[in-house]
């Protein structure tokens, strides 16, 4: 092929691409940094014990940190969630049929990759709605997955889940499934889960589809090593979001004088992540207009990660009107993967 020929055809790709993308932001810059967008940093800063919303993990260099924790040996999450897509993908896409997935917190998209190969195999249209706070990382996946899926529309939404959620519009496709997968529920408290539910309901028409991820219940060493990990990328993870709160909010954070700890709460089957102060010290976040002092050995709470037993959950699903249509698990029951319809209340 010539080059003026190659340089044609690598335009005509390029065109073709932007056709079927569409970025919407659901929060404008400006935004983002005033002082009203940072209440929940201020709440969680003054009260004790101190914690900040995990949503502050995700700038674009924490997103791609999280892209690093999930290719680690000791991080189980997301190869064993693969591996059990790669044996239910092309089942899920027979029970709903011609379908536009709904993905929260979309990442790099990977292992949707697994769903649209189904879909595509069945010849089904395929329409892709993917939901982060990060920009940057929702555009480059987006770009990706158009060049490698010719006819794939994507509408990409940066934002909350609740501002998401709350925005979408009726399917374009006959059915609708919601992709919650990774064990992203398990940093949600019960009441938390139970108000997401809700806005899942909400979002949802009669006969559409959830597909949730769960990380399951099992011995300590297992969970606490996925989460100190001995490249120290979780470390890096948890501390990167004071660099982001210092750049978002005029901050004077001083990442070497905190550590990563992490460990599991057995009494609440949870996972904590922390940040621990090693000294007694200061921080001002001059957008906000706050200071906070640290003891030496205070801690940030930043992260809970629930482990889920399985029935439990279903029964929590199931009382949202979310029943379980079939339930995956890998050999080991260390994940569990549901595919939920909403159903008519039968509510009196």
């Amino acid at each position: 092929m010539s080059i003026s020929k190659a340089a044609s055809s690598k335009l005509t790709s390029q065109n073709t691409i932007e056709k079927r993308l569409q970025i919407q932001r659901l929060q404008e810059p400006t935004l983002i940094v005033s002082p009203s967008a940072g209440s929940d940093v201020v709440k969680g800063l003054t009260q004790t014990p101190k914690s900040l919303p995990p949503r502050y993990f995700y700038d674009d260099h924490g997103s791609e940190l999280f892209e690093q924790i999930c290719e680690l040996s000791e991080y189980y999450v997301t190869r064993t969630e693969t591996a059990i897509l790669q044996q239910c993908a092309g089942e899920i896409a027979l029970i709903t049929d011609h379908c536009e997935l709904v993905e929260l917190g979309s990442g790099s998209s990977t292992k949707t990759r697994i769903l649209l190969d189904a879909y595509n195999e069945l010849s089904y249209p395929l329409r892709y709605l993917p939901i982060d706070v990060s920009a940057g990382m929702l555009e480059s996946s987006a770009r990706q997955l158009l060049a490698d899926y010719p006819s794939l529309q994507v509408h990409a939404l940066a934002g909350t889940y609740e501002l998401a959620l709350a925005e979408l519009k009726p399917a374009k496709l006959p059915n609708r499934m919601i992709c919650f997968i990774g064990s992203s529920l398990g940093n949600m408290n019960s009441q938390e889960c139970d108000v997401f539910f809700s806005q899942i309901t909400d979002a949802l028409e009669i006969g559409e589809y959830v597909l949730l991820g769960v990380d399951l219940q099992k011995p300590k060493h297992l969970l606490e090593a996925a989460y100190n990990d001995s490249q120290g990328v979780t470390a890096a993870f948890n501390l990167n979001m004071l660099e982001h709160l210092n750049r978002q909010f005029e901050g004077n954070f001083d990442t070497t004088q905190f550590e990563h700890w992490a460990f599991y709460n057995e009494t609440k089957n949870q996972i904590e992540m922390h940040l621990r102060s090693l000294r007694s010290q200061t921080i001002q976040l001059r957008t906000l207009n706050l200071t906070v002092h640290f003891e030496a050995g205070e801690t940030i709470l930043t992260e809970i990660s629930r482990k889920f037993d399985l029935n439990s959950i279903q029964q929590a699903l199931k009382a949202k009107s979310l029943v379980p249509q079939k339930v995956w698990t890998d050999p080991n029951q260390w994940f569990g993967l549901l595919l939920c319809q909403l159903q008519a209340s039968t509510a009196v």
